[in-house]
């Protein structure tokens, strides 16, 4: 999924970092929520390419912490709970946050071994690596190790 830059001249997009037993996921976006909607898709790329999800059935989340790191670890590991228990890849995410409360939307679909062929089955998001912030250019960076 391809973004185009807004006013700020931030380009939204997803990675993942190198990291020595499991894998490092990192949003980058204009805003916070961007950045965690970036995050999210970047765990899904540790699974599958998301190009070949389709954004089916969506589903809410609802989430809070003490502060941006720790929400972006909730945000992840309730995504994670909800693949394991729906038995679902998602490719899209929309996410708002106010007063320490994220609430989010994922789409996706009923996983599909064959099709998905998934790489990795996600265990949990950890507090290794874990930064949520902005860069000197402006642009929020969300990241943290994901157990494989």
């Amino acid at each position: 999924m391809t973004r185009s830059a807004d006013a700020s001249g931030i380009t939204p997009h997803a990675e993942l970092f190198a990291h020595s037993a499991d894998v490092g996921v990192r949003g980058v976006g204009p805003t916070l929520a961007s950045a965690m909607e970036q995050a999210a898709l970047a765990m899904t790329m540790a699974v599958t390419d998301p190009a070949g999800i389709v954004p089916q059935q969506q589903i809410e989340i609802a989430c809070a912490a003490p502060n941006d790191a720790f929400l972006l670890v909730e945000w992840l590991n309730a995504l994670i709970y909800e693949m394991a228990v729906r038995r679902m890849v998602f490719a899209r995410f929309e996410v708002a946050i106010a007063d320490g409360e994220l609430h989010g939307r994922a789409w996706g679909e009923p996983i599909d071994r064959a099709r998905h062929r998934p790489a990795a089955e996600l265990k949990g998001a950890t507090m290794t690596a874990l930064t949520v912030g902005r860069r000197p250019d402006g642009a929020w960076v969300a990241q943290c190790i994901v157990d494989v």
